[in-house]
């Protein structure tokens, strides 16, 4: 018996009475869950709204209360609801058939699994990640692969398909300047880079290399005299390389790819130790090679979306005008597509990315694999090359088809909204079929560190620093957190409580239980907070085995998990019998259950299972807010509330037969419930904590 589905059954039911009754159509059905359960399950407030509509029509003054006395039975005879109470001045009090509803999720069943739908249904597409290849990921890009991971799985959960993408800038700026490091800096031809790639340590790899460059890269464009200014011969390199890179077929832009993929290849494998994966990377080389602006552009012209300026500050540039962003140069009136000098913009490329990510620009990617995982799981990479076309069977293609997307999701940092309003605007513009709707921003906040974190990754502050509540990151002061140290530590930690816990488990069962740990610390660190929230990161909170914490949620799976360790394969048979019976009508058992309910315990251990069984209300909410937080917040809550029922219940010692098979299958609900849950968040659970 699914929530959901019951929940819909009872609005139809209220929007079928209140038709027969009063003749009043309603298109909306308001229903709350009350605070305790002893107030029910379910309210409707109807009765209210049903008494206005009702004096607005026929001038009949008539008592809410009396409404929902007439809706109650008409409810009360829907599968599922034990009965209807009325109360205050005309709530609808629904209260759920509590022994039907447990048997539904009878131990070993499946719970809240998806449907299988056919390929058919609209595809949803993640962008996220996409940092620039040309160094290591940091702490900021994990909270965007993070939430975005997150925002694809609870997309699944709700039954969507969805395709995930990962955009690679190998073209931009911050790749030209790391190969303006190499070739100037370190006068390295492309045979030098990858001999030095091959040398570096495991600890110290070829995007850390890139990390450290690109830092002296930044000093070198400055003037060595004490005034810093940049300096104009050194930032021609810059342009020359940058235009070098872009038109391709040159050595300048060979090496360029190289030090991109290499930098892709271990970005993927950070990724992959978050649980991090992609379907697809399309890079901008191909968007450039393949003509995909040609094409925009010429769309984008004819549609009127831009007009050539021809006067003013703007002179020579094609631009988009949107009236709603005036009074500054950063939200000017007329938005910048292709400058004077004919190169186009980030905004510009965008919408030529979008409208293909929408299957509105009439071309496509080749595509080649780039990583194959042991799961048989493949991601693929754009390239500009036709690849031959393999078979598995006659006439069967296996080159995949990506884009054509419904909805694309765009997990960019919030600071790049008004940039993402105008590529929202412009695609929308030129193909208007679409709508503005199809495409969703998904922005959030920076992540900070906290005073406290500073120190234990060794970062030297300054005091105007130490006297804030938390420290920006920022490589010009070099205040920077790559991903995998901060991984690495957080396993470093985890490892020490393991192994003053678990002395007794193998090197390798530690390792892999601390690995665990730390990135459930990490990913829910990142994910309890709301998107707009600016998150100062600390390794004592995250690691912390109370509060609201990834570890305090293992650790309740954990303690649920071992509850069916101990239990004896005699008693754990008998109890399924009990709810299976129950489950059948049979009169004698049902008694004996609904004594169980009607207890001093009963409401409590009730608060339990409909908690367990509102996940999938959960995800529904995460997915209509698009707000991964909401089933973070709905993890824990079901932690704690399970860890209250452990502490309050003798599970596996109850002497009542009926009463041990009904926390035994609560018990198991909850614990279904939150490893699914944890594993929408991309959390696992170890054996032991």
């Amino acid at each position: 018996m699914n929530l959901l589905d019951l929940q819909t059954t009872l609005r139809e039911a209220v929007k079928a009475a209140a038709q027969d009754f009063f003749g009043v159509a309603l298109d909306q059905i308001a229903a709350e869950v009350p605070p305790r359960t002893q107030l029910g399950d379910l309210a409707f407030p109807v009765a209210f709204e049903l008494a206005k509509r009702i004096k607005q029509a026929t001038g009949e003054k008539r008592a809410p209360r009396a409404i929902a006395e007439q809706l109650a039975k008409a409810l009360e005879a829907t599968e599922g609801v034990a009965r209807v109470e009325v109360a205050g001045a005309g709530y609808l009090n629904v209260f759920f058939d509590r022994t039907r509803f447990l048997s539904s999720f009878s131990p070993g069943g499946d719970v809240s699994e998806a449907s299988s739908l056919p390929d058919t249904r609209p595809k949803r597409m993640v962008e996220h990640t996409s940092l620039n290849p040309n160094k290591a990921a940091h702490i900021g890009h994990v909270r965007n692969a993070v939430l975005g991971d997150t925002f694809v799985r609870i997309l699944r959960a709700a039954g969507e398909r969805v395709e995930v993408q990962n955009y690679i800038d190998n073209t931009g700026v911050q790749v030209a300047d790391v190969v303006v490091g190499f070739i100037h800096l370190e006068r390295l031809t492309l045979e030098d880079i990858k001999a030095l790639d091959k040398s570096l340590p495991p600890d110290r790899p070829f995007d850390y290399y890139c990390w450290d460059l690109y830092t002296r890269v930044g000093l070198f464009y400055r003037n060595d005299d004490a005034s810093g200014e940049p300096d104009a011969e050194r930032l021609k390199l810059r342009a020359d390389t940058l235009h070098q890179i872009e038109e391709g077929d040159n050595p300048t832009a060979e090496l360029a790819d190289y030090v991109a993929t290499r930098n892709v290849e271990c970005i993927l494998d950070t990724m992959e130790r978050l649980g991090i994966r992609y379907d697809v990377l399309p890079r901008e080389s191909e968007i450039l090679r393949l003509k995909f602006w040609d094409h925009a552009f010429e769309r984008m012209k004819q549609t009127g979306v831009i007009h050539l300026e021809a006067e003013g500050r703007n002179k020579g540039c094609w631009v988009m005008p949107f009236e709603s962003h005036t009074g500054t140069d950063e939200h000017e009136a007329d938005k910048i597509i292709v400058r004077s000098n004919g190169t186009v913009t980030y905004t510009g490329k965008d919408i030529a990315y979008q409208l293909w990510k929408l299957g509105q620009l009439g071309l496509d990617f080749y595509y080649k694999p780039f990583r194959s995982y042991a799961d048989n799981h493949l991601t693929w990479m754009t390239t500009s090359e036709p690849q031959a076309v393999e078979t598995c069977e006659p006439g069967e293609n296996v080159l995949p088809h990506f884009g054509e997307g419904s909805t694309v999701y765009n997990v960019i940092d919030s600071r790049q909204s008004y940039t993402q309003d105008i590529v929202r605007r412009g695609v929308a513009a030129v193909a208007p079929e679409v709508g503005e709707e199809a495409s969703v921003h998904l922005g959030y906040e920076m992540v900070a560190l906290s005073i406290t974190a500073c120190d234990e990754l060794g970062i030297k502050l300054r005091d105007e620093d130490r006297a804030r509540p938390f420290v920006e990151m920022s490589g010009r002061k070099g205040y920077g957190v790559k991903a995998d140290d901060l991984i690495t530590r957080l396993e470093g930690d985890a490892l020490h409580e393991v192994e003053t816990r678990h002395p007794d488990l193998s090197t390798e069962e530690k390792r892999e239980t601390a690995h665990t740990i730390a990135v459930g610390a990490l990913r829910y660190f990142l994910l309890k907070f709301t998107r707009n929230s600016v998150i100062a990161f600390d390794f004592k909170e995250a690691l912390s085995f109370e509060g609201e914490t990834g570890p305090y949620c293992q650790y309740s799976a954990v303690r649920a998990n071992s509850i069916f360790r101990k239990l004896d394969a005699t008693a754990l048979a008998e109890s399924i019998e009990k709810i299976r019976q129950a489950g059948s009508n049979e009169a004698s058992v049902r008694d004996e259950m609904t004594r169980v309910f009607d207890g001093e315990s009963g409401d409590e251990i009730w608060s339990l299972v409909t908690l367990a069984a509102r996940f999938d209300e959960a995800i529904a909410q995460a997915v209509a807010a698009a707000e991964p937080s909401v089933v973070a917040r709905y993890t824990f809550n079901l932690a704690r509330a399970f860890n209250l029922f452990y502490h309050r219940h003798r599970i596996i010692a109850e002497e009542d037969a009926t009463k041990r098979a009904v926390l035994v299958a609560v018990a198991d609900i909850a614990r279904r419930q939150l490893t699914l849950s944890l594993a929408t968040l991309g959390i696992g659970v170890p054996e032991r904590m």
